[in-house]
Order: C-alpha cells, then sequence, then structure tokens
C-alpha cells in the first residue's frame, strides 16, 4: 500500500466542496413573479430588468438578453458585420463556441497563440495575422481573467478591427477597475448551468454602442427592428430570445454575487499563496492591468519534472484520488475534429487548412501543463485551500508512487 490515496493511502479529502448553483428562497419567489405575471417570453418586464441590471452591473450602456451564450457570440459577430470570408482573430484556448460561432456567421477563425502567463492570447502575435480580410478580433478572457484590453483595443483601433469580447468566464472581472464586456464594441456573457451566474441557459451581449446593441436585437429577434412593425424583418436573423423565467432567475443572483466574487477573491488569493510555494506548480499570471478576476476557473501549471517527470494524467488522477476534482481542460480548438477536416467543406474558408497549424504555447498547456480547478471549489472556506495544497503537497512529496 502506498502513501497516495491512488495507491490504497488514505485520502486528504472526503468531504464535499460547495455545491452550485447555490440556490435562493428569492430565485423561487422570482420564479413564481414570472410565472403570475402571465410574460414568460416577448414583452415580459423581467427581461428588460434583467437587461438593464446586468448591463450596469458590467459599467455598459445597453444589453440585449440572448437565449445562450453560443448564440450571443454569433449575434455578435453578425452585429459587428462579420459575413462570408471575414477573418475573425482569437485565442485556441477556448471553448468551442468562440470558433464555431464565427463559422456559423460564414467567417473563418484565425487563431493565433497564447501568453504562457496568462493563458489569454498574446498581444503581440496579433498583427502578423491581420490580412485584408480581418474584420475583427474575438478577445477571449479565459477562467474570468481580462486579456490585455488596451493593446488588443489599440491594435483593432490601428487597422479599423471590431473588438468582440468572449466574456463568457468573466461575471464581474475587471479590467483597471472597469467590469469587461464594453471595453471592445460589444461582449457576450454566458449563463449555462457551470458559470458564476446561472439560470441554466441564457446568454446576453452588452456594449455603449446604441447602434450595435440594435443589430444584436435583430439578429437575436427574427430580423425585426427595435421599434418596428411585429411583422417587418429587415435582417437575417434567428430567433435567439431568452426566456423570462431566466431571467427571473438571474435577477435573483443580483443578491448573491457580489458576496461569491468576495469569497473567489478570498480563496484564489490564499491558494495563490499556498500553491506558489510548491516546486513545480505555477498558478497563472494575472496580467498587470487586470484587477479583478471572476475565477471561473483556477488553473495552475504542472511541471512534470519537478514531479519526477511523471505525466500530467497520473497527477490529475491522484488529485482525485485524494478528494480533489481537478481536470486538464481544453485541446487546442483547431484540432477540435469540427476543424480536422477538408478545407473544401467549408468553401468560404478558402483552402485554409488547420490540420496543418501548430501553436506551440496553446499546445504545451493542452497537452502537459494546465490543471483545472472550478469556481465552485472557491466557494468555501479558507480551509478548503489547505485542503487542496495539502494534497499537491502530499503527490509532491510522494511523487516516486506515480511512476
Amino acid at each position: 500500500m502506498g502513501n497516495l490515496a491512488l495507491n490504497g493511502g488514505t485520502p486528504v479529502r472526503v468531504k464535499p466542496f460547495p455545491v452550485w448553483p447555490e440556490r435562493s428562497s428569492r430565485q423561487i419567489e422570482m420564479m413564481k413573479e414570472v410565472y403570475d405575471s402571465d410574460k414568460w417570453g416577448v414583452g415580459s418586464p423581467f427581461i428588460a430588468e434583467f437587461e438593464k441590471r446586468f448591463a450596469e452591473f458590467h459599467h455598459a450602456k445597453y444589453g440585449q438578453a440572448i437565449m445562450n451564450g453560443t448564440a450571443a457570440l454569433w449575434v455578435a459577430f453578425k452585429a459587428c458585420g462579420v459575413s462570408t470570408g471575414d477573418e475573425v482573430i482569437t485565442s485556441p484556448y477556448t471553448f468551442i463556441a468562440t470558433g464555431s460561432a464565427v463559422l456559423m456567421a460564414n467567417g473563418v477563425p484565425v487563431f493565433v497563440d497564447i501568453d504562457p502567463d496568462t493563458y489569454n492570447i498574446d498581444p503581440a502575435k496579433i498583427e502578423a495575422a491581420i490580412t485584408d480580410k480581418t474584420k475583427a478580433i474575438a478577445a477571449v478572457h479565459i477562467a474570468g481573467s481580462p486579456a490585455d484590453m488596451d493593446a488588443i483595443c489599440a491594435i483593432a483601433k490601428k487597422h479599423d478591427l471590431a473588438v468582440i469580447e468572449d466574456a463568457a468566464q468573466a461575471h464581474g472581472a475587471e479590467w483597471k477597475g472597469r467590469r469587461v464586456g464594453a471595453i471592445g464594441d460589444v461582449g457576450t456573457f454566458s449563463f449555462q448551468s457551470t458559470k458564476n451566474m446561472c439560470a441554466g441557459e441564457g446568454g446576453i451581449c452588452v456594449s455603449d454602442d446604441e447602434g450595435v446593441i440594435d443589430r444584436c436585437h435583430s439578429y437575436a429577434n427574427c430580423g425585426r427592428i427595435r421599434g418596428g412593425k411585429w411583422y417587418e424583418h429587415r435582417v437575417l436573423g434567428s430567433n435567439c430570445r431568452m426566456p423570462a423565467i431566466c431571467a427571473g432567475i438571474l435577477l435573483a443572483q443580483f443578491d448573491q454575487i457580489e458576496d461569491q466574487m468576495a469569497r473567489r477573491d478570498r480563496n484564489a488569493r490564499v491558494l495563490t499563496e499556498l500553491l506558489s510555494g510548491i516546486d513545480g506548480i505555477e498558478p497563472l499570471e494575472l496580467h498587470a492591468g487586470a484587477t479583478r478576476s471572476a475565477w471561473h476557473l483556477y488553473i495552475f501549471r504542472y511541471k512534470a519534472e519537478a514531479f519526477g517527470g511523471a505525466p500530467r494524467a497520473k497527477f490529475i488522477d491522484a488529485m482525485c484520488a485524494e478528494g480533489i476534482n481537478v481536470g486538464s481542460g481544453y485541446v487546442p480548438l483547431y484540432r477540435e475534429e469540427l476543424f480536422q477536416v477538408d478545407p473544401e467543406d467549408y468553401p468560404w474558408l478558402e483552402g485554409r487548412d488547420y490540420r496543418a497549424l501548430s501553436l506551440p504555447v496553446c499546445e504545451n498547456a493542452c497537452d502537459n501543463e494546465s490543471v483545472w480547478l472550478f469556481q465552485s471549489q472557491l466557494l468555501g472556506d479558507e480551509s478548503d485551500m489547505h485542503d487542496i495544497a495539502a494534497a499537491v503537497r502530499k503527490i509532491k512529496d510522494s511523487a516516486g508512487e506515480l511512476k
């Protein structure tokens, strides 16, 4: 029998982490209010109130509720003019929707490698990817940590490009004291089951540009124009409207989110201090301009050489056995089967073959380094963070058992 729980030893932790979502009586009350209103969709005052409150929460002037985060990205790309053959520069270290929504807009995803310290897109590599077909930059705030919005917006301004913020994981995150979303032309958020604000499904576009948000309204609302006739359809839109029940659940969460954000901040600071003292474990850094992360994920880098050369998969198995659920995260987006196809399957790609693409920083992160903890694990108390660190130390001290 070994020391590690993986080999029959006693696990560091058997106590469960906090359950997500955190339910409240106010959520139940709001769902009943929506039900009793008899306005469960179009024209619901709950949807309008949610749009207003979420936009204000993110320091934006306007909001357009959407049925989910993927649809919100498609709506945002269309609202910014992305059309057949237009190129959108983005990160390969993200959820599939960032790339698939570009394809759904008949655009061309152009993947640029990431910064090794933050896992956000590396602005120093963006300009080399710009062509005369480039329409926009999609900045992903991965794990809830803001990308370098100063550099990205400066490049976009220089080349007359739109900036779409994929803030699906970044509820409440701040760049130089301003919440993300409307720093660029438009930002999108998700309210899917795991997200820091959760309604099962749901999304929103936020912007300071009334024209952009009006176009978002049209693309999300069957091509109608705001203030137009019900049967007046001017663009090729879709029905991407949020149900009122989702808006009601989300409105109730404004009573909880500030406390949840503070707990994640506090526990992330403690965990970073604890893990930073363990050789071979490197928490991701926040950019100097990122004044607050949403901590949707807590990512650290695993250095196999400090663990006797044991592969990351073995370390992850050992952590899970110790009672700390962790994951390895994404594969590079261009390696997803969606992109591993003959470019003739997407005629507007004009021969772009993602099968030949290799971005070494992203590949190293995905294949060897990244270890994910999840936002709900940061909602407990400080003792939970000590358990996480204790499990890592235990595995480090018994690394010989991983072989």
